[in-house]
């Protein structure tokens, strides 16, 4: 397997990865990682039908027969099989958890214990957290065992995923788990490629503008970009205070309601009643949608119509022009000052010019060495202009006003929800033109409005494309602090829509 640029952590003998798995009360066989859920993992973990050690293993094994989709950074075989056999050692059957056994994978900006936290950029490459980020304590209460970082844009600034600095295949780029020669989505990229092509059936990433759902949109699976606020931030590499925040991915809603209450609790959810759901549309969020996109999104609010679901259609008056006023000025103004804490308080023993001088991806260096360090915005002609006047005009006025915005479409049309195509286009060549800025502006057209609204958005798996036959994403956004009820009405949409055939299956 090609290691370049892949770290591997081997806390341990290597013999520890071929421990036999079937240790008394466990079935012998490996288990069908296709099919499984997150859920139905755990529950045949607590019952005994199945070893963690067997299911972190496949897992582990599927990930090295994958290196072309350079979906991690670092791959941790000794600690993850170390952990799994403590967990089966400790197991007692009838005591289930959350997680209980099941492999995860954490996002490379995501600290964990003992593992680099790279945030996919070089000169973090030797920077090894001592303890686990808030949201990662959480999964691991819950069960969960770890099974490496995975790959992303670089610094999280960007939705192609194409990063040069890590790769385990012959090309870079986090690949299609659907088709490798098409991207992964961003920022987190590897996480979304991890989940598609079903080397583990749930993971964490981060968003900022669209860095969960759409790597979910574009590979198949299913992610909630909670109510900003909702999960701790400590421990996560940033760009910006106002709009950051850990979401959890998964092959289905239902498995991302288990990551969710695993980090902010609350009792099982139950599908909502399709027949008493009320959905906006907004024709405007159609806009650029390539065939597949369209044609899916539509199929599935006829599937939506016909469970009894209401849905109507709503105006958002000057949506794109008051989100263009806050998603820059914010992210790239926050972005100086929160890196600059986050290096100097973490450990890394960098500073932000250290950081700067070894970016590798050309359009994240542009963004850098042009806007973020200088403090600038871009400007009229060519020009950059001084990023704070229209930072605080975001803060004080724009933002509020979108946020009014937002609760004022809810209410006034008593929505539940409002659905949109999660990315407009199904994924493209992965390359370095994906990284444009055309490109990074079209694919979080949908998805950035919410983000700098700091509402919840959910991701969920709506198709195939009829032509292309790559994952077509459909989003709903709800009020702030409905995450709970926003899962809800996600599995029971998944139901609606049923579940994408696996990568291998097409």
């Amino acid at each position: 397997m090609a290691r370049s640029g892949f770290q591997v952590a081997v806390a341990g003998a290597v013999s520890c990865l071929t421990l036999s798995i079937s240790s008394a009360g466990f079935a012998q066989g490996a288990p069908d990682l296709t099919a499984l859920t997150t859920q139905r993992a755990a529950a045949d973990v607590c019952s005994g039908k199945l070893s963690s050690k067997a299911l972190v293993k496949a897992a582990l094994d599927r990930a090295k027969a994958k290196p072309e989709l350079n979906a991690f950074i670092t791959l941790d075989e000794a600690g993850a099989m170390k952990s799994a056999s403590a967990f089966d050692s400790r197991r007692r059957k009838g005591k289930c958890q959350l997680l209980g056994g099941v492999p995860v994978v954490i996002k490379d900006n995501i600290e964990v214990a003992g593992l680099p936290a790279t945030a996919g950029t070089p000169a973090l490459k030797n920077f090894v957290p001592k303890k686990d980020a808030p949201v990662v304590q959480k999964l691991r209460a819950a069960g969960a065992i770890i099974i490496g970082k995975t790959n992303m844009h670089e610094l999280a600034f960007g939705i192609s995923g194409y990063n040069p600095a890590f790769k385990t295949g012959s090309e870079p780029g986090v690949r299609n788990a659907y088709d490798q020669t098409r991207i992964a989505g961003g920022s987190s990229s590897g996480t979304g490629a991890a989940i598609g092509a079903r080397i583990v059936t749930a993971g964490l990433g981060t968003d900022t503008g669209g860095s969960v759902r759409v790597p979910c949109a574009l590979n198949g699976c299913a992610a909630l970009r909670p109510t900003v606020g909702r999960y701790p931030q400590q421990g996560i590499a940033p760009i910006s205070h106002t709009r950051d925040t850990a979401g959890p991915m998964a092959v289905t809603v239902g498995d991302v309601a288990i990551l969710d209450r695993a980090i902010a609790g609350g009792e099982a959810l139950a599908p909502a009643d399709p027949k008493r759901l009320r959905v906006g549309i907004v024709n405007a969020m159609l806009a650029n949608a390539d065939s597949d996109t369209e044609t899916a999104f539509r199929t599935a609010l006829d599937k939506l119509k016909k469970a009894g679901v209401t849905v109507v259609e709503v105006e958002m008056p000057n949506l794109a022009e008051l989100n263009s006023k806050i998603g820059f000025p914010v992210a790239l103004y926050e972005a100086y000052d929160d890196m600059v804490a986050y290096l100097r308080t973490s450990g890394t023993g960098i500073s932000i010019d250290d950081l700067a001088k070894s970016i590798a991806s050309p359009d994240v260096k542009g963004t850098y060495d042009g806007l973020v360090i200088p403090r600038k915005l871009p400007g009229p002609n060519n020009s950059v202009v001084d990023a704070k006047p229209a930072y605080d005009d975001a803060i004080k006025n724009s933002r509020p006003a979108l946020q009014a915005l937002y609760r004022d479409t809810f209410a006034n049309n008593k929505l539940d929800a409002i659905a949109f195509p999660t990315a407009p286009k199904v994924a493209i060549l992965s390359n370095p033109d994906a990284s444009s800025l055309a490109n990074f502006l079209l694919f979080i057209q949908n998805t950035d409005p919410d983000s700098d609204a700091g509402i919840p958005g959910l991701q969920i798996p709506a198709a195939l494309g009829a032509s292309s036959k790559l994952p077509v994403g459909f989003e709903i956004d709800g009020p702030p602090g409905s995450d709970r009820r926003l899962l809800a009405i996600g599995m029971a949409f998944e139901k609606i829509f049923g579940r994408l055939p696996p990568p291998s299956a097409r």
